[in-house]
């Protein structure tokens, strides 16, 4: 009894070990892309076009075209994942994203910019490869706790990112921050390489056995819930990235022209995110206790009932205190999301089904500043704010009225250190 009680706690120990890992892996990496993505439009107008190319349209193309990218390319990395093991995927991931990145900061036209964002695009996607891996080694339990801060990590990153890269950006130019970037990227890699214990490499399936990448990204569409969920995952990431490109217009309108508006724009923007920070790992840990339906059933509604009433506010501060609420109640909706695709996946197809995900949300970006923008001609800056208000809302009444209780769909063994 000695032994066995020594090894559910070793692996206890192993899977927690595992997360935290990531976690600060998964923050370096976020603190990475997020310090190089405000300035991204002004690079490309510094670097200017080799071809005669309107910058404008340039500057839309170093968004889409890693968007689009990496919506093509995450199922294949992710489908590889589960056959040459989570841990590779998040190192190529780091590593190849750490050449990137720098090669980035030596670029010599916006064009060279666009080409390696499509190439960064197909290469990285370390959020999936992170999310796969924990997965992967988590008890299904205590998977909203897992992808909870998960999200704590990624969040915290994306609101520490943008000041510290616009500070460098003004004292260094801006083909600094890249090189900070792939430095972050270089020293998360390393970070798992040396921290993470490779799990057994899945062992290989007789000839008459083994699935195409077609037929495992079927597998996983057509089991119960995944559609829904994965639509859920569309509507959630679409109502995320749809305000991006309109707030600083907003709070333009609402401030006028002053020394404090980027300022004010970049506290909307953190306030936002520390506060879905703040709250992704006890509602990650209450789906855990009571299910993750309920809690992004809540969550949803909430956050469309905080975003409903920033379309009439009249003063900045308004739109701060509705910002940092809406945030809040949003921090549970990807670590729910992320937990039922866990729960409604059989083990050994994290890779696929999370690199699938990614796509997903890859697709969503790439689309989401076209719908934003027709929203915008058809009623103004402040539809915008009801457009997200409708999505969020759209996704509660779907897991009310459509997605099961989260109980596995599939036969799934008992991990070790359940």
């Amino acid at each position: 009894m000695v032994p066995f009680a020594f090894c559910i706690d070793m692996n206890k120990v192993r899977w927690q070990t595992t997360l935290w890992i990531m976690f600060a892996a998964q923050l370096l990496s976020a603190v990475g892309f997020s310090v190089i993505f405000p300035f991204l439009p002004l690079y490309v107008a510094d670097l200017g076009s080799s071809t005669g190319m309107s910058i404008e349209l340039l500057a839309g193309l170093v968004f889409s075209g890693q968007a689009i990218s990496m919506a093509i390319a995450s199922p294949i990395w992710g489908s590889l994942s589960d056959r040459l093991g989570h841990k590779l995927m998040v190192e190529r991931a780091m590593f190849g994203g750490a050449l990137i990145l720098l090669l980035m900061g030596f670029a010599r036209s916006a064009e060279e910019l666009v080409l390696l964002r499509v190439v960064q695009g197909m290469i990285t996607g370390t959020v999936s490869a992170a999310n796969a891996l924990v997965a992967s080694v988590a008890p299904r339990d205590r998977i909203g706790y897992a992808m909870g801060t998960l999200q704590v990590g990624m969040w915290s990153g994306i609101a520490a990112g943008p000041l510290l890269g616009g500070v460098l950006a003004d004292a260094f130019g801006f083909r600094s921050p890249f090189l900070l970037t792939g430095g972050l990227l270089f020293a998360a890699g390393l970070l798992v390489f040396f921290g993470v214990k490779a799990g057994e490499r899945p062992a290989a399936k007789p000839k008459d056995q083994r699935v195409g990448l077609l037929a495992s990204w079927r597998t996983v569409m057509t089991a119960p819930g995944m559609l829904l969920a994965y639509s859920l995952r569309f509507l959630t990431s679409l109502g995320q990235t749809m305000l991006i490109p309109f707030v600083p217009l907003f709070i333009q309108s609402l401030m006028g022209d002053t020394d404090l508006l980027g300022t004010f724009t970049g506290l909307v923007v953190g306030i936002a995110s520390a506060a879905g920070t703040a709250t992704a790992i006890s509602l990650g840990k209450l789906g855990d206790r009571i299910g993750h339906r309920q809690v992004l059933i809540a969550c949803a509604f909430l956050t469309g009932v905080f975003y409903l009433p920033q379309s009439f506010v009249s003063e900045p501060w308004q739109l701060l205190v509705l910002q940092g609420l809406s945030g809040a109640a949003w921090g549970g909706i990807t670590p729910a999301v992320s937990a039922l695709l866990a729960r409604y996946s059989a083990t050994g197809s994290e890779g696929a089904v999370y690199g699938l995900d990614n796509s997903i949300v890859s697709a969503a970006r790439a689309c989401a500043p076209l719908i934003g923008a027709g929203v915008v001609l058809a009623g103004g800056l402040r539809g915008i704010f009801l457009a997200t208000a409708i999505a969020y809302m759209l996704i509660g009444i779907l897991a009310i009225t459509r997605l099961r209780a989260d109980q596995p769909t599939v036969a799934t063994e008992s991990r070790a250190g359940d």
